[in-house]
């Protein structure tokens, strides 16, 4: 497929890119390379490969929400910046 300066221009126009005459020529070039890719890779043979949705069957994979219980509470708090009662101090959020 071959991109026109009017196109591009366009494009260009829609995707709200202000370009300089000079850099026209070069946004023209890497266009129609990335086109070219493009085209390179819609021919390539799929035959014999199956349809995927995703890398894994695996679907809305939830853990069973069980409390655990932690040995020492003081480990845990001696990192907190600020403590109250045994528990984490946190400013207030409204």
């Amino acid at each position: 497929m071959k991109v026109s300066k009017e196109e591009l221009l366009h494009i260009a126009k829609l995707s709200n890119l202000i370009l300089k005459e000079d850099e026209v020529e070069s946004y023209l070039l890497n266009l129609q390379d990335i086109l070219n890719f493009a085209d390179i890779v819609n021919e390539a043979s799929t035959e014999g490969v199956q349809e995927t949705i995703g890398a894994n069957s695996n679907y809305n994979v939830f853990r069973k929400d069980e409390i655990k219980e932690f040995g020492n509470r003081d480990i845990l708090l001696q990192n907190a910046p600020e403590q109250e009662d045994g528990m984490f101090k946190i400013p207030k959020v409204i």
